[in-house]
C-alpha cells in the first residue's frame, strides 16, 4: 500500500573561495510516495543529492562562486490521511517549536529576530543508523 510522506531536506550553501562565516541553509519540504518509511527515506536522500551542485559553475552566493550541498533529511513525516493522495487543504507536514513569550511569537510571525526552540523530532544521519530513528532536536 502506497503512503504519502513529507521529507524535510536540508541543503546549505558552501562558498568555494571563502567557506568561513555564516552558512545559508534551506529546508525544502517535498512529498514522497512510498510503501514504507525506509523507502521514503531512501527516496528523500536521493532527491537531496540530486539538488546538489553549482549549476555547471554558474551558481554564486553573495557574489562568490558557491555550490549547494545536501546536508541530510532532517525529518520525515507521515502525512495526514496518508493513504489518500494529498490535495487542496491536506496537511503535509508540521514543525513543533517553542518561544518564551508572546512578543517572541509576534516577532517570529513578522520575520523579526526571535529565540525559537525546535521541539519536533528529527532523523539521525543515515550513516549512524540504518533505520530511521527519532531524536530530539533543539536549537
Amino acid at each position: 500500500m502506497s503512503l504519502w510522506y513529507a521529507a524535510h531536506i536540508l541543503l546549505y550553501v558552501r562558498r568555494k573561495a571563502n567557506p568561513d562565516g555564516k552558512i545559508p541553509v534551506w529546508e525544502n519540504i517535498i512529498l514522497i510516495e512510498a510503501d514504507s518509511e525506509e523507502i521514503a527515506l531512501a527516496k528523500a536522500e536521493e532527491r537531496g543529492k540530486q539538488d546538489e551542485g553549482d549549476d555547471d559553475g554558474t551558481f554564486h552566493w553573495g557574489g562568490q562562486p558557491a555550490e549547494w550541498v545536501f546536508a541530510g533529511v532532517r525529518k520525515l513525516t507521515l502525512c495526514e490521511d496518508s493513504e489518500k493522495r494529498p490535495g487542496d487543504g491536506s496537511e503535509i507536514s508540521y514543525t513543533e517549536m517553542e518561544v518564551n513569550s508572546e512578543q517572541a511569537l509576534a516577532n517570529l510571525l513578522k520575520g523579526k529576530p526571535a529565540a525559537v526552540k525546535l521541539t519536533d523530532f528529527a532523523m539521525e544521519p543515515p550513516s549512524q543508523n540504518t533505520k530511521p530513528t527519532a531524536v530530539k532536536l533543539t536549537a
